[in-house]
């Protein structure tokens, strides 16, 4: 898992290595500023995490300080408890979210489930060709329709079909154009509503995903879909293409959402579970030697 984490992070440790090129038992605590300054932590995030600490930080101290971001109350979803279980797919166009379903789908067929996508971005007709051909590569069923048709009956059909063939998991893409941020918080609001119509308490889980590349600015995407909707957990993808995985920190301490998973890269496999401890010791590894 580790050596996943490090290929997505790559870019994000080089930065770090710019600022500590050796790694070392103990570091500054000014090198340990501009080490997170490096990675796109939020400024008052760094004042923060840093205060209290002594000029000269150890490992230790270094993990307490990262890791008490993460140390909030959050409502983690497991989707075993569902039958089906239905997730609505959130985030603006180009976070990755057609590709990130593939990779949900991917890891659910791996663990045994049988998948169904909808494809409920019926605003773009390049989302619904996009889905449709992962939906072929992975051999599982779509509900799909036209440009321009009602996202919700997409929504209705998916989940029924789901029930009527016993289908394990229900993954539903939606439109993401912050840009017509009325129309589209009433297209949520509405898809969220024939969802529980259709099987009462869906969606089960509203997954925002958030682009890795553009850092710490995604909070406030996420914030806009949250008070649409509310959000239930968080996966950021294109890690691996970005020097911000420090962001993570900032996303993590402004949302306090549970983050699920993040994207290593293109494939369908390229998805991991996020763990807190294995990513703040990630960050650690490059700083300081191995004791």
């Amino acid at each position: 898992m580790l050596g996943f984490l490090k290929k997505a992070f790559g870019k994000t440790n080089e930065a770090i290595r710019e600022v500590v090129p050796e790694k070392r038992n103990k570091i500054s605590k000014e090198e340990f500023e501009e080490v997170l300054l490096e990675a796109d932590v939020d400024y008052e995030l760094i004042e923060r995490l840093i205060e209290g600490l002594p000029e000269t930080i150890t490992r230790v101290q270094a993990f307490n300080s990262l890791i008490s971001v993460f140390q909030y109350q959050a409502r983690w979803i497991n989707p075993d408890d569902y039958a089906p279980f239905v997730e609505m797919i959130i985030g603006v166009n180009g976070a990755g979210k057609t590709t990130t379903i593939a990779k949900l789908a991917r890891r659910y067929q791996q663990e045994g489930k049988s998948v169904i996508l909808g494809a409920g971005d019926t605003f773009r007709a390049a989302a619904i060709e996009q889905l449709s051909r992962w939906a072929e590569k992975l051999q599982i069923p779509i509900v799909a329709t036209r440009q321009g048709h009602d996202p919700s009956a997409v929504v209705y059909d998916t989940i029924r079909s789901a029930l009527a063939k016993g289908i394990d998991r229900v993954i539903i893409d939606t439109a993401g154009r912050l840009h017509t941020q009325t129309n589209l918080a009433e297209e949520l609001k509405k898809m969220v509503r024939v969802a529980d119509k259709a099987l009462p308490g869906a969606p089960h889980r509203k997954m925002l995903i958030l682009d890795g590349t553009q850092g710490s600015s995604t909070v406030n995407q996420a914030k806009a879909f949250d008070a649409m909707i509310g959000i239930d957990g968080i996966i950021i993808t294109k890690l691996d293409g970005t020097a911000k995985g420090g962001s993570i920190l900032t996303i993590a301490d402004e949302l306090k959402m549970p983050i699920y998973y993040i994207g290593t890269g293109e494939t369908p496999e390229d998805l991991i579970p996020f763990k807190a401890n294995e990513y703040v010791n990630m960050i650690l590894d490059e700083i300081f030697a191995p004791a």
